[in-house]
């Protein structure tokens, strides 16, 4: 499959892009609209040397990959949204003890059980922290089976180089639809420097994990440092694409629903309408500051989410003019209409 397109769906790309970079644990329990992911794993592992289990739970998947990371492998899990929602307190277990992981949540219509139709209504849940305590994890959102591939590979570089979990924010529509994508079997992982692993102590002093911190000012100075941590990935990893810089309107969206607004916008450019694109790559850490710098300029914002509006309050927060941003979304599995978008968009225009 050396540097082949191969035509895969969003799910296999994104176990594929995991074995590509050194993945070697793999841990899930089943859940549509994400199976494939664990399916995939289960053949690819055994071919590579690597391991992989189907848990009893997602409760036991999480703390499977807990105790894969804190023995020095790439460890991963997916799930769809009430499986994501189980393995929260492991993440925040996986955040407190400094910890490297890929989380893959392709989510599904909520809340409860829901629906098995895409959807991103778990941005607050990822971007948010989800679990207990002030941790974040890095948040990446694929909008293509090719990103859903190398933004998983990229996940494990950022969990490794910042000993932090790494959420791969991905959705229905994109797990389960198929595109080409290209594959380079010859990718070469990064590797980093381990020496916090508990690998057995010989010839060396012992080591310790832990995210219990009974002394007085001794988990204070653990969430300091975590904290400097997030304030170096908030200065160097934040991703964004930006499409027509002279706009006057400014549609944002991620993932599935950047694809359908990418298509609105280029249907409003060829009517000679001054509209662009913002599409967030990392939803944490987010793209504020092209936005607020945009948004000194006389031009609005459009968010559009497969949700009832969760990103538009960081998207607010950056411009700090509620006037200045509106929202339409899709709720329980909905799809935003392209036409709808381009009809609200024209009218928000026209009181430039």
């Amino acid at each position: 499959m050396q540097n082949k397109k191969i035509l895969m769906t969003g799910n296999d790309a994104c176990a594929e892009g995991a074995i590509l970079a050194g993945c070697r644990f793999y841990a899930g329990y089943p859940i549509t609209p994400q199976n494939e992911i664990p399916a995939y794993m289960s053949k690819r592992m055994d071919e590579v040397g690597g391991v992989f289990i189907q848990a009893e739970s997602e409760l036991a998947a999480i703390n499977m990959v807990f105790g894969a990371s804190v023995a020095g492998a790439r460890a991963m899990t997916s799930s769809s949204s009430p499986g994501i929602s189980l393995k929260q307190e492991g993440i925040s277990y996986l955040a407190g003890c400094e910890l490297p992981a890929v989380i893959v949540n392709v989510v599904r219509g909520g809340p409860g059980l829901g629906n098995i139709a895409g959807a991103q209504s778990d941005y607050f849940q990822a971007t948010k922290g989800g679990g207990h305590g002030d941790y974040h994890s890095i948040v990446l959102a694929p909008a293509s089976a090719q990103e859903m591939m190398d933004f998983t590979a990229l996940s494990f570089d950022l969990a490794d180089e910042y000993r932090t979990p790494v959420i791969v924010l991905s959705d229905g529509i994109l797990g389960q639809m198929m595109e080409p994508v290209l594959v380079n079997d010859h990718m070469r992982a990064r590797h980093f420097k381990k020496d916090w692993v508990l690998d057995g102590c010989r010839n060396r002093p012992p080591r310790l994990i832990r995210s219990l911190y009974m002394a007085e000012g001794a988990l204070e100075k653990l969430n300091d440092r975590l904290q400097s941590r997030y304030d170096t990935i908030k200065e160097k990893e934040v991703r964004f694409e930006i499409d027509y810089k002279d706009s006057e309107l400014f549609l944002v969206a991620y993932g599935s629903a950047a694809r359908i607004a990418k298509g609105a916008v280029e249907s409003l450019r060829r009517a000679g309408h001054k509209a662009g694109l913002i599409r967030p790559v990392t939803l944490w850490p987010f793209p504020c500051q092209i936005i607020e710098k945009l948004a000194r300029g006389p031009c609005k914002f459009f968010v559009i989410e497969m949700s009832a509006g969760q990103m538009v309050e960081d998207v607010r927060l950056a411009v700090n003019n509620d006037e200045q941003v509106s929202f339409y979304g899709r709720t329980g599995g909905g799809i935003p209409d392209d036409n709808e978008i381009i009809n609200i968009a024209k009218g928000l225009l026209k009181h430039e």
